[in-house]
């Protein structure tokens, strides 16, 4: 049975965290003598007044945690946080409904990237810069954050790494202690970060604007502080090394920590997933600027090939950033790239969607019943970088493949059926549950979500939440034997 109390009790802890990731955009908005101080004061106060209540509530309650609570602590992070995140949000921008505003933290911590925000480039520094943190906090996972110290407060973190962990291969471990594997992942993505922040500066942008899109860059999340996202630059050299972090950030960070430990590219080589990563995006990235010169959307193949390279890496990686409206491309291009977002990026990175190994997986058990036909006596197990993958594992991407066609369907009948026209219905969903962000039509590039009515809102939200968690994570909590002993 769920041990709720300990439950709640860990997560206290997370909120508290939460409430001290506030104190850097309030300490930007001092430094900046923005309007949003007192927003963030307020926001932190309430926060860290929630979690210590919790907290005080719930002290004697710790315990062990198991599988089962792993899950529902997870569920109730990415659910609760950022219901604390819209407060500053709330306060500081007029109008903003509820609604709108836990989208827009949603968008954050689950990095899609989709916004109800316009006129970015006049709000206050740090409203942007909190947009930017969320997306990089939940690009790893903050629960994956918490991890690191839950053994100082004698709770096992095992069990909720698991649950967090994107992919369908999750009992892998990278070194023998959990927590190490944590403190790891966080180390390869922070330094990563860094990287991008300097290689941004250097390259012409502001600091601010320079850390917030490193953020946003790292996190594959695709919040910008400007309207017209990375346009604002008009810069070839700024988009080349976007395109060069993004690529990295779509790779398993696993195979990055074991690159930096090891201090050698052979991980990258025995990656399952990486070479059909990269191949994948260079292939598209050439067919589809082929495609914008034959039909005349660009005039010279060096313009067509810059706005290709970024735009279809930018959604392939789920990360969300334009430099053009690429709705109004021929529509081959723009669906080709929505299809890539579903799939192209690796298990254990910060991107969302199906996830390349996944994919992998299902054409070769599609070949392997093709083969079954031919030859039923032969013994023909699915193979992944010469390594046999157990039937079980095999089942369980059937699973997930099926409830999250399920649950396309069905939230685009949702959509559709509250008014949104077809293409609108069909991209928002796939754009969110996928945590990619831009659309078509309606929800496309150049517009935001703005216009979704309330029920059309929440059908959003509730599709980014279950892409992030994966499905599985999130729903398992819903079913009535989840509650039961």
């Amino acid at each position: 049975m769920v041990k709720l109390f300990p439950v709640l009790n860990v997560l206290s802890v997370v909120v508290v965290i939460f409430a001290l990731a506030m104190l850097v955009p309030l300490g930007l908005a001092y430094g900046y003598g923005d309007a949003a101080r007192d927003a963030f004061a307020r926001a932190v106060i309430a926060t860290l007044a929630c979690g210590a209540a919790l907290w005080i509530a719930t002290r004697r309650s710790r315990a062990e945690l198991q599988p089962r609570d792993g899950f529902l602590l997870v569920a109730l992070v990415w659910t609760v946080l950022p219901a604390f995140a819209t407060l500053p949000l709330l306060a500081q921008i007029p109008g903003l409904s509820f609604t709108d505003a836990y989208f827009e933290t949603v968008a954050g911590v689950t990095t899609t990237g989709a916004t109800v925000l316009s006129k970015l480039d006049g709000l206050p520094p740090s409203i942007n810069f909190w947009r930017c943190e969320l997306q990089w906090l939940g690009g790893m996972g903050i629960i994956v954050l918490a991890v690191a110290i839950l053994p100082l407060l004698g709770v096992g973190g095992s069990q909720i790494m698991k649950a967090e962990t994107p992919g369908p291969m999750k009992e892998t471990k990278l070194t023998p202690r959990i927590t190490e594997t944590a403190k790891g992942l966080w180390f390869v993505y922070g330094f990563m970060t860094l990287a991008c922040a300097l290689a941004f500066k250097v390259l012409g942008m502001t600091w601010f604007d320079a850390v917030v899109h490193s953020f946003s860059t790292l996190s594959l999340g695709g919040f910008s502080s400007h309207d017209e996202s990375f346009a604002f630059f008009r810069s070839p050299a700024i988009e080349a090394a976007a395109i060069f972090f993004m690529v990295l950030a779509g790779i398993n960070f696993g195979t990055h920590f074991l690159a930096f430990r090891r201090r050698s590219a052979a991980p990258y080589r025995v990656d399952p997933e990486a070479a059909a990563y990269v191949a994948l995006l260079a292939l598209s990235v050439l067919g589809i600027s082929f495609f914008l010169l034959a039909n005349g959307v660009y005039p010279s193949a060096l313009t067509a090939l810059r706005q290709s390279a970024f735009n279809v890496v930018s959604i392939a990686t789920t990360t969300g950033f334009s430099s053009t409206d690429f709705n109004q491309w021929p529509v081959f291009a723009p669906v080709w790239m929505l299809f890539l977002c579903c799939f192209a990026t690796c298990s254990g990175s910060t991107g969302g969607g199906i996830k390349m190994i996944r994919a992998e997986l299902m054409v070769r058990q599609a070949l392997r019943e093709l083969m079954s036909i031919i030859h039923p006596r032969a013994y023909l197990p699915v193979k992944l970088s010469g390594h046999r993958v157990e039937n079980n594992i095999i089942f369980a991407v059937l699973a997930f493949m099926l409830i999250w066609g399920g649950s396309v369907i069905l939230m685009t009948m949702l959509l559709a059926a509250s008014g949104l026209d077809v293409v609108s219905a069909f991209s928002a969903v796939i754009a969110c549950i996928c945590n990619t962000g831009p659309g078509l039509n309606q929800v496309g590039p150049a517009t935001t979500y703005a216009s979704l009515s309330n029920f059309q809102t929440w059908v959003c939200t509730v599709a980014m939440l279950v892409g992030r968690l994966e499905l599985f994570t999130l729903f398992v909590v819903l079913t009535p034997a989840f509650w039961r002993k």
